[in-house]
């Protein structure tokens, strides 16, 4: 055999060969296995203790498994702080603190097992920690995703914005009407000066109603009522 059969015989087999190894168009895909989308889960933590943040919501969870997204939401300071005391010994106060917080974890399943471990013990096993005499208060929120904190954390906002825009107005409208009473009475003196007469009547301002009057005009009404009752029945 010549050396050129030789070499297109040895070509033929290897294409013979590397077609066997590609798939048919038509073949099923059945065998091959399709990775499965993880879902995330996602806990709530209804107090978080001062001298905590996320850098350390984040250290303590990560133990457990890879933690996603972190939300703490902040608290008000002024709450705390206590009036006409100074403390004997100067110590040091956390900037600011977190109410509650939600944590995302990668898995559902550690999220889930996360929520029924640590679940009402003790944040950190040390005397020497800050967190020694707190307990980790943890629920699952099966069903709740991301998207859903993200549209009540928005809802929110818009809320604070409107209410701060409608204080604002009505501090406007406030100051606008004392500034032109207090030019209507500048005028009215000048005209009382010269002798000269005005119809102006002073204009009665209602004021709102207490919660004992509010109470009192309620029982005058509640009594009135029973009465009638009553008299219809004997009537």
């Amino acid at each position: 055999m010549s050396n050129a059969e030789e070499s297109s015989q040895s070509t033929s087999d290897n294409d013979f060969q590397s077609g066997a190894n590609t798939p048919e168009p038509g073949a099923s895909t059945k065998g091959l296995k399709i990775e499965k989308k993880r879902k995330r889960g996602i806990i709530y933590l209804s107090n978080i203790p001062k001298y905590m943040n996320v850098t350390t919501v984040r250290e303590i969870f990560s133990k457990y498994g890879e933690v996603g997204r972190v939300y703490l939401q902040l608290g008000n300071n002024a709450d705390d702080k206590k009036d006409g005391k100074k403390p004997k010994k100067k110590k040091k106060e956390a900037s600011r603190y977190f109410t509650e917080g939600w944590v995302e974890f990668e898995r559902k399943k550690i999220a889930k097992y996360v929520a029924a471990t640590l679940n009402n013990t003790q944040i950190s096993t040390r005397k020497k920690s800050k967190f020694y005499d707190i307990i980790w208060n943890i629920k699952y929120l099966p069903r709740f995703k991301w998207v859903h904190l993200s549209e009540r954390l928005a809802y929110e906002k818009a809320v604070h914005k409107q209410r701060l825009t409608t204080e604002i107005a009505q501090a406007k409208r406030e100051v606008n009407f004392f500034s032109y009473n207090v030019d209507r009475s500048k005028k009215l003196k000048i005209k009382e000066k010269k002798g000269e007469t005005t119809n102006f009547v002073m204009p009665e301002v209602k004021q709102r109603e207490t919660d004992m009057e509010i109470r009192k005009r309620k029982n005058e009404n509640s009594s009135e009522d029973r009465t009638q009752f009553l008299k219809s029945l004997f009537s």
